[in-house]
């Protein structure tokens, strides 16, 4: 079954028809949906009909019209706050005589704005950066006012001392787009209000787990410098196993955190976030100010901008309530903040893990490397949002890894089994080979300028022979290669397998100082004989 407006929402369609405006304006004015705004018009006028076939006249109650003003064949107690709407949402801007308001100029960018769904002071401070507005953000308010309609409803509002309380909530955060790969994907920002001074935390996560949940509490009580005595929070998953107002059975690990950091939880009822206003309206502000319109390029990216949205914009802001700029009201609430505790509060999981043929464990869809040795044998890996521990049957730490994100590996090899890239891999690889002896060196030189990128496994193959060969038979046998211009490894292994073919003529000098003629050597037989 279909949503039914309320009595004011149809006597206000009815009204602003009446009045001239046109659907498509008044379902941009209301909010609401063109074939909504249609349907309850051929309502009205359905019911209008018969009514005027009568001439019956129209009922009329206390506060309504009297028949001879009333427009709408609908007239019911109340009806006469429609007429007040009705009145409020036509009361539009208009080119009146007279001094022109400073808006007026920008009165499509401001409407083209507020139809995105952006605030008073967001659109004040595009226009400021954008054409230089020199008028102000109470100007903007004014005019946005009379471009929308408010229906104001009574809150009984809840203000608390210094350091009593901080509410706590997830929101939607803007887009991260892989710039390689251009996949999307929105996280979830975890925002901690102090409710005296309104000072916030922003973090974003990938999910909502009670891991991620009291890093986040933990790193916004770091932030802030101590810590509040009560927690308002959503009966969220992480949070609340089962909600109960009175005795509300909590996650044993917040339970936990909460303990070790000396504060009280006091979640509030499903349904209701009238119970926490304060993390209402400061996740709307951070989604339509800070995150609207925006995308990022990785989750560090975005916590980085929402720390410095926070410092530069949130706390220098003038809080509309308390009308007095949040840093400054934090300086008055932080000495009454609880004291942080001298250590972090550990949280981790623990599980078995069976190390794979490639050494590698796998945690939270990422891979770790442990010592070969472990190779197809159990291990236990302990981790947390920051660093990933492996441990023997023995309890005994084998392997330490920061945490890395899914699908990556702690340790990767290159092309030619080394790290780093192509280029890199041809420098270590002569490298290696120049360290054996000098003509492995001018081989392995020779090979590449020939071959280039294809002689990276000649080179390969030339180091591992030294596994099997003395240096002195290996550089022999490159010397030999060079001197025949034979630049395959296989030249290499046959000059090692069968040196003494492959020897070459000694050449013989016959002239030198020290080589005497044949006829002094027979001079000499002849006179010692």
């Amino acid at each position: 079954m279909a949503n039914v407006l309320k009595v004011q929402d149809q006597d206000t369609i009815t009204h602003l028809a009446a009045a001239g405006w046109p659907i498509r304006r008044i379902a941009r004015k209301l909010g609401l949906d063109r074939k909504t705004v249609r349907r309850y018009l051929r309502q009205a006028g359905a019911s209008a009909a018969p009514a005027a076939a009568s001439k019956s006249p129209t009922i009329s109650t206390l506060g309504s019209a009297s028949d001879s003003e009333a427009k709408s064949p609908i007239s019911t107690p109340g009806s006469h706050r429609s007429d007040e709407s009705a009145s409020a949402l036509a009361e539009a801007p208009r080119s009146e005589p007279g001094r022109p308001g400073w808006c007026d100029e920008h009165a499509e960018s401001i409407a083209a704005k507020l139809t995105t769904g952006l605030t008073a002071q967001r659109i004040y401070q595009d226009l400021v950066a954008e054409v230089g507005f020199a008028g102000s953000y109470q100007s903007v308010k004014r005019y946005v006012r009379r471009l929308r309609r408010a229906q104001p409803e009574r809150v009984w509002r809840v203000e608390v001392e210094p350091g009593e309380e901080a509410q706590v909530d997830f929101g939607t955060g803007a887009w991260v787009i892989d710039p390689q790969s251009g996949s999307r994907r929105r996280p979830w920002v975890l925002r901690v209000i102090l409710s005296f001074s309104r000072k916030a935390y922003s973090e974003s996560f990938f999910g909502q787990n009670t891991e991620l949940f009291i890093r986040g509490l933990e790193n916004a009580w770091r932030a802030f410098g101590g810590v509040s005595r009560t927690l308002n929070l959503d009966n969220l998953k992480a949070g609340v196993l089962r909600p109960d107002w009175a005795d509300p059975e909590l996650n044993p690990k917040l339970a936990a955190f909460a303990r070790h950091y000396g504060f009280a939880i006091l979640p509030c009822l499903p349904r209701t976030p009238e119970h926490k206003g304060k993390i209402e309206n400061g996740i709307g502000y951070l989604k339509k100010n800070a995150l609207h319109g925006r995308s990022f390029p990785s989750l560090a990216a975005h916590n980085e901008y929402l720390r410095h949205w926070e410092g530069h914009v949130a706390d220098r802001r003038i809080h509309g309530t308390t009308r007095q700029q949040v840093s400054v009201r934090f300086a008055q609430e932080q000495p009454a903040l609880l004291a942080l505790p001298p250590g972090l509060f550990p949280v981790f999981h623990e599980a078995r893990r069976l190390v794979h043929r490639d050494s590698f464990v796998e945690v939270e869809r990422a891979y770790y490397a442990v010592p070969p040795e472990y190779i197809q044998r159990t291990v236990w890996a302990r981790w947390d949002t920051r660093e990933v521990r492996v441990f023997n049957e023995r309890w005994e730490q084998i392997a330490l890894h920061r945490r890395l994100e899914r699908g990556q590996f702690s340790r990767c090899l290159g092309l030619g089994g080394g790290h780093g890239s192509l280029e890199r891999q041809l420098d270590y690889w002569r490298t290696r080979a120049e360290a054996l002896g000098a003509p492995c060196g001018q081989w392995a030189a020779g090979v590449l300028e020939r071959k280039g990128p294809i002689g990276l496994r000649t080179l390969m193959g030339l180091v591992a022979l030294a596994e099997r060969h003395p240096f002195k038979v290996l550089n022999d046998a490159c010397e030999r290669a060079l001197a025949r211009g034979a630049w395959r490894l296989r030249d290499v292994r046959a000059l090692l397998a069968a040196p003494a073919a492959t020897q070459l003529p000694l050449s013989f000098q016959t002239h030198h100082p020290l080589i005497r003629s044949l006829a002094e050597y027979g001079l000499f037989i002849q006179t010692h004989a």
